[in-house]
């Protein structure tokens, strides 16, 4: 928790003025009972009015001071609480972003936005409560028993007994708390996973008529949190019963005693009052404890979440003499033996692979699903690093470049075309900073989505739904092309991102993509694609099986083959 606690550091000074001011309103309680005291025994005991009104004055003085304190402190700890949770969620954003994929196992999505939304909102509301009242309780019964002592020793020693007592229950509580809290907030991160999965999936749910089941599947990871929270709860509210009845014993015990002394003569009657108004007070502060020892066991469960992916080391990072300023002037791109292999799996993704691309070119790739395509893909630009070999762009190797001067220069469209919330014209200027309004309309020309843009209600201003849930697949696939274009690529990896195009239409892009100064790799199940490439590289469990030209490949691969005269019978099969 104290990695968390050091984003406290910029506004020490406002913690400092609201602990002040907390102090303050402390202060004046603590001493309340003290001018009581001083009313009933030299006041109302004597029948001495002026003693009465001094020390009532006294009170209604700090009273307004603590009043005052307390409207100003206020203001303090919602200014650090609220700063505070917003750098801190900046940070884990930053963070999360500079995660490499290998990372991105490690955690869940649904993971990371509990962690950034509800946990951060955990400590974010403890550091208020604890500049507001948290640290009160703790110091009103340490002060209280301090000014107890202040009062009458003997009947102090009373609350003396017990209070240590009850600080070690407290302390077992609040650790038995904060693993029960990490687990309800484990619980909570599978309710969102399922929440998460359930909406994006929301159409295939309806098709399948799968609702009752998805519904069932909810219901038990909801009854998995709700069992977990209530263990936890039922913990924590088990302190209060015990907090209160010790403490009233103890106040029992100061008033049977009180009133013996009382006989005797050894204590005055404003004493008793005083004592057991200041036990009345510490029993208060130990009733508050319950929801102190909650807020503040979920915050370490949260803060320790926190922690494990700020701590979590990125696993690819640029080299301390790597290029920053590697310009791609021609787009060639080598392959060594490269052997790739995902963190923790077994096999091969990529097994001892050599090919080169020449500058300008276009090469397709075809193979199997789990061949390895998408993986030779994520070598180019960095995603993973190889596990051997070398991965060279214009004869330098892609380890020895920044990533971000890199990547830069790479057009890439994923399987999967990911459009963002908002207009077509910001999810096509998101692939460029500063980028004009006439280099998007000649990308998305290009990329043969101008027409159907056009037809838009609001043309380039039209607003897409969440990935883009209001156009058609190959829409979404033409809409991820133009952003990928815009950026005038010196390399362009199109990874299957043509599969939802009719013939005529795919036909039309690729040759907009032979305008383009640019090396390009394509992803493809069609023939008719890699027909129009200059090479064809035919992948099979992550081995280079063939290469070459479509002519060529017909004489040499057998599989190439199959996979033509399968595609050639189908296509005969669609136009009889």
């Amino acid at each position: 928790m104290l990695k968390v606690i050091t984003y406290l550091k910029p506004y020490r000074i406002a913690v400092v003025i609201a602990l002040i001011l907390m102090l303050t309103e402390l202060g004046v309680e603590l001493v309340q009972p003290f001018f009581m005291a001083k009313i009933i025994d030299e006041g109302i005991q004597v029948n001495n009015l002026s003693a009465v009104m001094k020390w009532g004055g006294i009170m209604v003085v700090f009273s307004i001071i603590s009043f005052a304190a307390g409207v100003i402190n206020s203001f303090y700890a919602a200014h650090v609480s609220q700063n505070f949770g917003f750098d801190v969620r900046k940070a884990l954003f930053e963070k999360v972003q500079s995660f490499s994929f290998a990372n991105f196992n490690q955690f869940p999505a649904s993971s990371l936005i509990t962690r950034m939304t509800n946990d951060i909102t955990q400590i974010q509301n403890t550091v208020f409560m604890s500049l507001r009242i948290m640290l009160r309780a703790p110091l009103l019964i340490i002060g209280g028993l301090m000014m107890a002592f202040v009062v009458n020793v003997k009947l102090a020693l009373i609350l003396s007994a017990v209070i240590p007592f009850l600080f070690i229950f407290l302390i077992w509580v609040m650790n038995k708390g904060r693993v029960l809290f990490k687990n309800v907030q484990e619980r909570l991160d599978s309710v969102n996973g399922v929440m998460r999965e359930t909406l994006t999936g929301i159409r295939l749910i309806k098709a399948f008529i799968r609702r009752k089941y998805e519904v069932s599947r909810f219901a038990t990871a909801n009854k998995e949190l709700k069992d977990r929270t209530v263990t936890a709860l039922r913990v924590m509210e088990v302190a209060m019963p015990v907090l209160l009845f010790i403490m009233n014993v103890s106040i029992i015990g100061v008033l049977w005693f009180g009133n013996m002394q009382l006989n005797t003569g050894e204590v005055k009657v404003g004493e008793v009052v005083a004592i057991v108004n200041y036990a009345t007070r510490i029993t208060a502060a130990f009733s508050i404890f319950s929801f102190i020892i909650m807020a503040f066991s979920r915050a370490r469960a949260s803060s320790s979440r926190i922690v494990e992916v700020m701590e979590t080391p990125v696993d690819l990072l640029d080299r301390k003499d790597a290029d920053s300023v590697f310009a791609v002037k021609e787009g060639k791109i080598e392959f060594k033996n490269v052997m790739f292999q995902y963190p923790e799996t077994e096999t091969s993704a990529i097994d001892d692979i050599s090919f080169t691309v020449q500058p300008g070119q276009t090469v397709a790739i075809l193979g199997a699903t789990g061949s390895g395509k998408t993986s030779l893909f994520q070598l180019i630009p960095r995603l993973y690093d190889v596990n051997s070999g070398q991965v060279l762009i214009d004869g330098m190797d892609v380890r020895e470049m920044k990533m971000e001067s890199l990547r830069k220069q790479i057009g890439f469209v994923p399987q999967e075309a990911l459009l963002f919330s908002g207009s077509v014209k910001e999810n096509i200027g998101w692939g460029k900073e500063n980028v004009s309004m006439e280099e998007m309309m000649e990308a998305a020309k290009d990329a043969q989505i101008y027409e159907t843009i056009k037809k838009l209600p609001n043309q380039f201003e039209t607003k897409l739904g969440q990935k883009g849930v209001n156009l058609s697949g190959g829409q979404k696939q033409r809409l991820s092309i133009a952003r990928a274009l815009v950026r005038q690529p010196k390399i362009l990896l199109l990874d299957d991102s043509t599969s939802a195009l009719d013939r005529r239409t795919e036909a039309k892009l690729l040759l907009a993509l032979k305008a383009y100064t640019c090396t390009t790799l394509i992803i493809t199940q069609k023939i008719s694609t890699a027909m129009e490439a200059d090479q064809i590289l035919l992948l099979e469990n992550g081995k280079l099986l063939a290469k070459g030209t479509h002519d060529s490949l017909l004489e040499t691969s057998k599989l190439y083959n199959e996979i033509f005269s399968s595609q050639s019978r189908e296509e005969s099969r669609n136009y009889a």
